[in-house]
């Protein structure tokens, strides 16, 4: 495992952690350094989703696989926030 592709992931889970976040209704109230984990997660379980069932290796750009990791993604997030949310200080 290189620092590119440390990097790499972090970056992708960036990218597919926002687009679920965009995906999922309501606000959510985590924080960045949660939304990045949940896309790194999110695109590696996607990944393997595609892979089980044979759709991630199409020519062009795999379209079916990122969809997976960002509803994926948009199911964590919800999650998350839902839990997150709970954790704040009561009134």
């Amino acid at each position: 495992m290189t620092i590119a592709s440390v990097l790499g992931a972090i970056i992708i889970g960036l990218i597919i952690g926002v687009l679920g976040r965009l995906v999922a209704p309501g606000k959510q109230s985590i924080p960045i350094w949660l939304t990045i984990l949940i896309g790194i997660v999110a695109a590696f379980i996607g990944t393997a989703i595609a892979r089980g069932i044979g759709y991630a290796d199409t020519n062009g750009i795999d379209w079916l696989e990122i969809l997976t990791q960002v509803v994926l993604a948009a199911i964590g997030v919800s999650i998350a926030a839902g839990a997150y949310g709970r954790r704040g200080v009561s009134r």
